[in-house]
């Protein structure tokens, strides 16, 4: 199934009343790269009077999920950070929101709404790409055919990962594996069923830019 994720690290930060509330968001593909991203959030913020960290590891139907209050009243900052990625539509996130004390209590009401403020405003601003299933294809094709080949692979799209130019012309194609058959179909068409591409590997890739809509 295919999912929007994060195509980068981004940080924001709000001030309510003093407090400073800095939201870190990341990709991270595995519960071990989560609490490593944690780590390093601590690490880099060791003198925040709090790190509160939400996790959401894969996507759809198939997610880990974890918060943690981090010493803030319980319900009041993980949970809301958790609620804002959860209704993010994102898979395989993590965020960090560092508070800095501002010297006046916030109260559990405005608490929640910081924390949940903080990480609406990072998940509004990073680009997000998508992971699907792709397949890699070798494939050997006579020098007339290659310009059309060319179109055939843009026109699905596709991506050719590489050209080797020989007695053939030998090209590294990817495809999302959806679209696979489609091309192997056009290729026999345009080749007059002479040409079938190799299968490679199939795996899990990211394609950026995905829209946030």
């Amino acid at each position: 199934m295919a999912y929007p994720v994060p195509a980068e690290e981004i940080r924001k930060e709000i001030v309510i009343q003093g407090s400073r509330f800095i939201a870190t968001l990341a990709p991270v593909f595995s519960v071990d790269e989560a609490k490593a991203f944690l780590v390093r959030m601590r690490t880099e913020f060791s003198d925040a009077t709090h790190n509160v960290p939400a996790y959401l590891v894969g996507g759809g139907n198939s997610v880990l999920a974890h918060a943690s209050d981090d010493g803030e009243p319980s319900g009041t900052a993980g949970r809301p950070a958790l609620a804002v990625l959860k209704g993010s539509g994102l898979g395989d996130v993590a965020v960090v929101v560092t508070r800095y004390f501002g010297g006046t209590k916030l109260g559990t009401g405005g608490l929640v709404r910081a924390y949940t403020q903080a990480v609406q405003e990072v998940v509004a601003s990073v680009l997000r790409a998508e992971k699907v299933l792709a397949d890699t294809l070798l494939l050997a094709a006579p020098y007339p055919l290659l310009e059309r080949i060319r179109i055939l692979v843009d026109e699905i799209g596709g991506e050719i990962l590489d050209e080797d130019f020989g007695a053939d012309v030998t090209l590294s194609l990817r495809f999302r594996v959806e679209a696979t058959a489609r091309f192997q179909a056009g290729l026999q068409e345009l080749s007059a069923g002479k040409l079938v591409a190799e299968l490679m590997e199939t795996s899990e890739i990211l394609y950026a830019g995905v829209s946030d809509v």
